[in-house]
């Protein structure tokens, strides 16, 4: 689980960086409405921000498409579709 929070994070820096490049922490911070902290958390793929949080910084980057294929279960031909 960590590796996948750390690469979520690192996914969220380099399209911070690619989005806004003269954005610096507290700059974009205050695009998403967080602390200047909780984005160095987010960053690193801290379990403790909520989910929220991450999805209003993928708002305000235009990636909150995105996040529909999070939980997202592959369907299977032996799946039986009267159990969804």
């Amino acid at each position: 689980m960590t590796n996948t929070l750390t690469a979520l994070g690192e996914n969220l820096r380099r399209a911070r960086k690619r989005r806004f490049p003269r954005d610096n922490l507290a700059a974009f911070a205050l695009r998403v409405g967080v602390s200047r902290s909780t984005l160095q958390k987010m960053e690193q793929g801290d379990l403790s921000v909520a989910t929220g949080k991450y999805y209003r910084a993928a708002e305000v980057l235009g990636l909150e498409d995105t996040f529909g294929g999070l939980l997202q279960v592959e369907e299977s031909l032996f799946d039986d579709p009267r159990s969804v």
